[in-house]
């Protein structure tokens, strides 16, 4: 069995796992050293069985990338540019770009340009190639625009893993990094399940993961300057943290009131806006005293807020070279808790208290509201887990829906007239019975809907999707209902409006249900390999789409017997022909229920006329040789 995912809702339970393992502490040595002796590049180590990549705070020495602070679509640059693996159907975001919101998936454009010089030199290519060889678990890490360059990695690497069977962890963690795209993405990489493979250190007046929040244009002098300073601290190997001498207090309060207004103003707006940058993944607020973990995007821009407002000019720069301490007593946070607070800490409201001590340093106000923002980040009503479980009783409620119709089915494919279950559903009566099957096909979908709903909004286990039962599950209601959802598609004459089923009815759910199957894990290989002989019919046709299909070949005969431009006539036979090798194929692999060879089925119909117009139209054998030669399905 799986072990279940628990999601971490207080700073206690984030620091008891981090002060368990190296993950932090040797993410960010390694930022250090990469800032040292790598700029404009990275470093890669292994240690412990872990590879860990970590990129250089300092990759482009004249500043910010001049494109920095414009969203641009994240396929417009990106699609086609894959030569050695990632994304599959030749995006390097494959996974991301092929969202089907009409909101665009976009990313900054200066970080993404900064990625992509990296990724086409041989050096990251050959890295690369070498750690998807060792398939070992991954860290990508980044101190500031490094930590962007690391988060583009982990995306672009995670996409390329969805080709893989059995892929190897992977974790990013960036130290003061800027954020990088907008809703669309964030949206994106949770419907992917990626979030909880993200973790983004921001110490609490840190302005580099507020900046973007910002139009840059007005600052860029400012930024020039102080990145200036920043890159000849990093590339120290002793910190010089007093940077009064590189940009002066009017400029350094300049900047931070200027970027506090724009983080102010989005913090306290109802929602995010989709045109500006929006936080993915868990972000863990860092301070002297400790640290929270948030992975709600409305509470962490509320935290970014707070956070930065009781601040100062001087602490929102010196606050970016201030890493290393954090990491430092993160594991250390319970160390300051007395007895007693520890024995408390085992309860959520506890949990809030200390980590809005922690954020506020002494601040009332600043505390009350912290502490406010923190009960907000909650996960609202219950844990996925006990998600996951109603869910499987309400799946128990539904299974008499599903049962009726699997009755309805068998009444059908026994049936005198030998319509079969498709046609017999799609040229239905108002009987009590073949309302009853509708009304229950339209329950099973919304419960389904239900379940992916709650799935995109992160409130079931970050697995559910892989799990034997669910995946199961939702094949086999796929199966039995989808050919009742098309036949209805078509007694309606939707498909007169909108184009046919396949590209303008689907419902999403059937397409979702399509990549969970995909990407199951196998268990049994002999049965899943298609090497296992079958000795009867499959109860269900195992492409859900077949009628769908039947119903395009169906169109194209008829207007077979109405077009006279040769070529026209050549493009319809041949989309005729891949049908019936489709077809055909099924058959042979006995694919297909028994109400596919129905007598008066639309499919065996469609044979018939099939057989009777090619005898007729044994003409069109010289000007499309070949055609009227090819097998017809029985």
């Amino acid at each position: 069995m799986e072990q279940e995912a628990s999601p971490f809702e207080t700073s206690e339970m984030l620091a008891r796992f981090l002060g368990s393992t190296p993950l932090l502490t040797e993410s960010w040595k390694l930022c250090a050293r990469s800032n040292i002796m790598a700029p404009q590049g990275f470093l890669t180590e292994e240690v412990g069985g872990v590879t860990y990549v970590a990129f250089s705070g300092v990759q482009s020495v004249d500043g910010l990338d001049p494109f920095c602070g414009n969203l641009v679509p994240l396929s417009s640059t990106t699609t086609g540019v894959l030569s050695s693996g990632g994304g599959g159907d030749g995006g390097m975001f494959s996974a991301l770009e092929k969202q089907s919101d009409d909101n665009l998936v976009m990313v900054d454009a200066g970080l993404l340009h900064l990625f992509l010089t990296i990724y086409h030199t041989p050096v990251f290519q050959n890295q690369m190639f070498e750690i998807k060889k060792k398939q070992k678990a991954v860290v990508f890490t980044g101190h500031s625009i490094g930590g962007a360059m690391a988060a583009l990695s982990s995306l672009w690497f995670l996409s390329y893993l969805q080709s893989i069977s059995s892929p190897p962890s992977v974790i990013c963690f960036t130290f003061g990094s800027p954020l990088i795209g907008n809703e669309s993405l964030s949206q994106a990489i949770h419907r992917q399940r990626w979030g909880g493979n993200f973790c983004h250190l921001v110490s609490k007046f840190d302005i580099i993961p507020r900046l973007f929040f910002a139009p840059l244009a007005p600052i860029k002098t400012h930024l020039h300057t102080l990145l200036k300073s920043w890159h000849l601290t990093m590339n120290s190997p002793f910190f010089i943290c007093d940077l009064g001498t590189q940009l002066d207090e009017k400029a350094k309060s300049e900047l931070f009131h200027y970027v506090l207004h724009y983080v102010e103003s989005i913090a306290r707006s109802p929602g995010l806006a989709a045109s500006s940058f929006v936080p993915f993944g868990n972000f863990m607020f860092c301070s002297s005293d400790g640290a929270v973990c948030i992975d709600d995007s409305n509470a962490i821009v509320k935290m970014l807020h707070l956070t930065f407002a009781a601040g100062s000019p001087s602490f929102s720069i010196n606050d970016h070279l201030e890493y290393e301490s954090h990491v430092g007593k993160i594991s250390l946070q319970f160390l300051n808790q007395n007895e007693e607070e520890l024995c408390e800490s085992n309860s959520y409201e506890a949990g809030v208290t200390l980590a809005s001590q922690s954020m506020s340093a002494g601040h009332e106000d600043t505390m009350i509201l912290t502490k406010d923002c923190l009960k907000m980040a909650r996960r609202i009503g219950r844990t996925p887990n006990l998600n996951s479980a109603e869910l499987a009783i309400r799946l128990s409620k539904v299974v008499p829906l599903r049962a009726q119709i699997e009755w309805y089915k068998d009444l059908c494919d026994k049936s005198d007239d030998q319509l079969g279950y498709y046609d017999s559903f799609k040229i239905r009566g108002a009987s009590k019975r073949d309302f009853k099957v509708s009304m229950n096909r339209i329950k099973l979908g919304n419960f389904w809907d239900d379940v992916i709903g709650m799935l995109e909004k992160n409130q079931l286990p970050h697995d559910f999707h892989k799990r034997a039962k669910w995946v199961n599950a939702s094949q086999s209601y796929k199966l039995l209902v989808e050919p009742l959802d098309i036949a209805e598609y078509y007694r309606s004459g939707d498909y007169r409006k909108k184009g046919h089923y396949l590209k303008h009815g689907r419902e999403k759910r059937y397409e979702i249900f399509d990549k969970w199957w995909r990407e199951r894990d196998i268990y049994g290989e002999n049965e899943c390999n298609g090497n296992s002989k079958r000795s009867k019919f499959a109860s269900l046709t195992q492409d859900s789409c077949f009628w769908a299909k039947v119903e395009e070949a169906r169109e194209w005969v008829e207007n077979v017997r109405s077009e006279s431009d040769p070529r026209r006539l050549t493009v319809l036979w041949m989309n005729i022909e891949k049908f019936e090798q489709y077809a055909w194929g099924m058959v042979e692999r006995k694919d297909i229920s028994i109400d596919v060879l129905a007598k008066n089925s639309s499919y065996m119909v469609l044979v018939e006329e099939l057989r009777v117009l090619k005898s007729h139209l044994q003409h069109f054998s010289n000007q499309i040789p070949g055609v009227l030669d090819k097998k017809v399905v029985p």
